[in-house]
């Protein structure tokens, strides 16, 4: 991790209260990809890891039987929570949680993130993804910022000091290492996409194909 957790908190705490308004249009166009491809089933519960202020995680509500936001800003969890108050949006939680710990004792069929695990080194986004697969989703869809080539640091939406991005390739195995199969690649930028990848057997799969 490029900071310590602590000071990304207090970083995303800072800017909670701006943060939907200052989005990139590729961060907007990661939303909305990962979003289309969770497609969760009635009875899915969906773990939105990274949840921000919540965009994605109220979005599949409407979709799934529960979803779950899970991100280590206090403000951000708080700007997600009014945010459901405000849409009567019943069926979410909000809480503290991190891609290796995020303290979820559901089975969970559907896992979601996006422009949140580039903040890890490589090999702690690798113990984040084997942590992914061991609770047992279908789908995994993960929206980042990811290298599809070079990495650009004029790039309005990546700061080298604070983002570690990894190339698609490294993702791609880590996934596959987890047990995922890697079903769709989403190009948005030469420096952000979306990766869909599916594993046999996760929870709601019988469900899925009966």
């Amino acid at each position: 991790m490029t900071n310590d957790l602590e000071d990304h908190a207090a970083r995303f705490d800072e800017k909670a209260g701006e943060y939907d308004d200052e989005l990139a249009p590729e961060h907007r166009a990661c939303v909305e990809q990962v979003v289309e491809h969770a497609a969760p089933n009635a009875d899915d519960v969906v773990l939105d890891l990274g949840t921000g202020t919540g965009e994605i995680a109220l979005a599949l509500a409407d979709d799934a039987d529960a979803v779950i936001g899970r991100d280590i800003s206090e403000g951000m969890l708080e700007q997600a929570r009014q945010k459901a108050d405000e849409r009567g949006i019943e069926n979410v939680e909000f809480g503290e949680g991190r891609f290796r710990d995020p303290g979820v004792d559901w089975d969970v069929s559907v896992v979601t993130t996006n422009f949140a695990m580039h903040h890890l080194a490589d090999e702690e986004k690798r113990e984040a993804i084997a942590a992914i697969a061991a609770l047992e989703p279908r789908r995994f869809v993960l929206g980042d910022i990811m290298l599809f080539g070079e990495e650009d640091s004029s790039t309005s939406f990546y700061g080298p000091e604070v983002d570690d991005p990894a190339s698609v390739g490294v993702l791609a195995d880590a996934l596959t290492d987890a047990g995922f199969a890697l079903t769709a690649v989403e190009y948005v930028h030469d420096m952000a996409g979306v990766l869909v990848a599916e594993r046999p057997g996760g929870a709601g799969n019988d469900q899925e194909s009966a």
